[in-house]
């Protein structure tokens, strides 16, 4: 019914993902296969926050992590994009979501959005404070979205068998990290990359089949953070990587 759905009409609304670049353009060139109707329950701005937060979610979560209902998740930078749509996507499947942000905003946003229990990552022992909210046994499944300051932590706060997913590209991680590997072994633990492209054909229709049907159901809601003319490409570019306290998708209107 998928492969049926792909077929696009002109004038139809749609999304898609150009794993080439070109995102910036005006008019663009893509597989049939990469592109999606776009539900008139979002705007055109929520439809270009959707591919590469919400299908690398969906990688990290269900088809890399394997993640169940039930299970306990932590997510580092739940303010951000792919955060927030990993916090979407979990809590459609049943599982318990600890979310962190930077600022009292961002905190503000994930508790909204349905997370058990949030934490500022700036402060002191916030990790320690999270594990005491779910109980003391630790994370079933962590999404890590800046590695280099916060894997090693990470791994003290695991449970048995946890799977700790780091995404990339840059954001996900900016450099190198010590880790302490007895934290792996004691829990017989896993670090898992993530990369979207890694996705093959039938992993990218299985995660588009779901998104698609959570935008209809209206648990997939992305959160657009700013929009910015195209002469703001560099601004923007400069905002992704140091603002402090990231609320959602950051898009442009070309």
């Amino acid at each position: 019914m998928l492969h049926r759905s792909l077929a696009r009409f002109e004038g139809d609304r749609v999304f898609t993902c150009l794993p080439d670049n070109g995102g910036y353009a005006e008019y663009v060139t893509c597989k049939k296969n990469y592109v999606f109707p776009l539900s008139e329950r979002l705007s055109f701005s929520q439809g270009a926050g959707l591919y590469v937060p919400y299908f690398t979610a969906y990688r990290a979560l269900v088809i890399k992590c394997r993640i169940k209902p039930g299970e306990v998740l932590l997510i580092h930078g739940a303010s951000g994009a792919v955060g927030i749509a990993a916090l979407q996507l979990a809590k459609a499947c049943g599982v318990s979501v600890v979310g962190t942000a930077g600022t009292l905003e961002g905190m503000e946003l994930v508790k909204s959005l349905g997370a058990d229990f949030v934490f500022n990552h700036k402060e002191k022992g916030y990790l320690n404070n999270a594990v005491a909210a779910i109980g003391g046994q630790g994370f079933n499944v962590v999404l890590e979205n800046l590695a280099n300051i916060n894997l090693g932590a990470d791994l003290t706060v695991l449970n048995q068998q946890a799977r700790v997913a780091v995404r990339i590209p840059v954001v996900g991680s900016r450099g190198s990290v010590e880790v302490n590997p007895r934290s792996l072994m004691l829990t017989e633990s896993t670090i898992i990359g993530v990369k979207l492209m890694g996705n093959t054909e039938e992993e990218h229709l299985e995660a588009a089949g779901v998104i698609l049907k959570g935008i209809e159901d209206g648990w997939v809601k992305p959160i657009i953070a700013r929009e910015y003319a195209l002469e703001e490409a560099s601004q923007a570019h400069h905002d992704i990587i140091h603002n402090k306290g990231a609320r959602g998708k950051l898009v442009f209107k070309v």
